[in-house]
C-alpha cells in the first residue's frame, strides 16, 4: 500500500470508523486504539476517505479541525451531506438546538422528520452549519467534494432537477451527485442527465453495483465535471441489495477478486484523462473488504 495518490488517482474507503473493520482486527494495529491513531494510520495507506457519518447529524467545526491536523498535506476528505440535504428523513433528535428551536411545536414532536416538514430559515440553517462545521478542512486544502446522495424517491422531475441547480450553487465543496433511482439513467435518459450535470457543474458519480432490480443504476462510465470524476464501489450482494432492516455492513458485505476489478482499469484510466482528479471510493465497507480492494485496485491502476 502507498500513502500517495497515483498520479491524479486518489483512492480509498467509504468510512474509516466502521465497526466491523475496526472488530476485524485486520487492518488497524493494537495500538491504534483510538479515533486519532485510527486516522492517522489510515492516512498513511490512502490519500483519500470518506466521511459517512455527516449523512446521519451534522458535522462539527472541531472535529473538521482534528482531520485537518491528524492527516497528511496531501489528504483529501470527501463528505457525504447531511440527509436533509439529499431529501432524507432524518432523527430529531440528530438536529442542533438551534434548528429544532425553530420548528413548530407539531413538527419538533416527530421523531423524525423530512425537508417538506421543515420552515425554510430551517433548512437555510442546516446548509449553513454544514459549510461553516467543513471550513477547517476547506481551509487546509483538504475537503475534497461533497457527496449528495439521493434515494430511489427521488425521480426525475422538473422540481428535482430545479433542486440540483440550487444544490450545486449552495454546495461548500463540488458537487458529487450519486443517483439511488434508476430513472435518471434509463435508457434515453442518460444524455439528459449527463448533460444538465456538466451544465451545472457537478461531478456524476460513477457506481458498481448489483444490477436487474428496478432501482439498479447502470455502470454508465461518465466525467461531467473537468475538476473531478468519481467512481463508488458498492459490490455486487445482489441477495442483500434491496433487503430491509439490515445494517449497512451486512448490504454492502462483498469482497471483490482481481478480475472484477480489473475490469475497471481502463475505464478509471478513462476517467483520469477526463478530469484533474479521480476519486474511487470502496463502499463495500465490511471487516477489511474495503481497505483490502482499495490498495488492490490501487496496484492494478499502477502496473504498466
Amino acid at each position: 500500500m502507498s500513502g500517495k495518490p497515483v498520479d491524479n488517482v486518489f483512492y480509498g474507503t467509504s468510512s474509516w470508523t466502521d465497526p466491523t473493520l475496526v472488530k476485524s482486527k485486520a487492518f488497524y494495529p493494537a495500538d491504534a486504539g483510538n479515533p486519532e491513531k485510527r486516522l492517522r494510520f489510515y492516512a498513511e495507506h490512502f490519500p483519500l476517505v470518506e466521511v459517512d457519518a455527516s449523512f446521519y447529524a451534522l458535522p462539527s467545526e472541531r472535529n473538521a479541525r482534528l482531520w485537518a491536523e491528524r492527516t497528511p498535506a496531501h489528504f483529501v476528505f470527501n463528505v457525504k451531506a447531511f440527509g436533509l440535504m439529499t431529501q432524507h428523513a432524518v432523527n430529531t433528535k440528530s438536529l442542533p438546538e438551534p434548528i429544532r428551536d425553530m420548528l413548530p411545536a407539531e413538527t419538533a414532536s416527530k421523531a423524525r422528520v423530512y425537508p417538506r416538514d421543515l420552515p425554510r430559515d430551517a433548512l437555510d440553517a442546516v446548509w449553513d452549519m454544514f459549510a461553516g462545521a467543513l471550513q477547517p478542512l476547506a481551509d487546509a486544502g483538504k475537503l475534497g467534494a461533497i457527496l449528495y446522495q439521493f434515494p430511489q424517491w427521488f425521480a426525475a422531475s422538473r422540481d428535482n432537477v430545479a433542486y440540483l441547480r440550487e444544490l450545486a450553487e449552495r454546495s461548500p465543496a463540488q458537487p458529487a451527485i450519486e443517483f439511488r433511482g434508476a430513472g435518471w439513467m434509463k435508457e434515453g435518459k442518460q444524455e439528459r442527465t449527463l448533460g444538465l450535470l456538466r451544465e451545472i457543474g457537478a461531478t456524476y458519480v460513477v457506481v458498481d453495483e448489483p444490477q436487474g432490480f428496478k432501482t439498479s443504476v447502470p455502470p454508465v462510465v461518465a466525467a461531467t465535471s473537468p475538476d473531478l470524476a468519481m467512481i463508488r464501489f458498492h459490490g455486487h450482494n445482489a441477495e442483500n441489495w434491496e433487503k430491509r432492516g439490515i445494517s449497512a455492513a451486512e448490504r454492502f458485505k462483498y469482497l471483490y477478486d482481481e478480475d472484477e476489478l480489473r475490469k475497471w482499469v481502463a475505464p478509471a484510466r478513462e476517467l483520469a484523462g477526463e478530469a484533474q482528479q479521480l476519486h474511487v471510493l470502496m463502499n463495500n465497507c465490511y471487516a477489511d473488504y474495503g481497505v483490502r480492494n482499495a490498495a488492490q485496485f490501487a496496484e492494478l491502476l499502477a502496473e504498466d
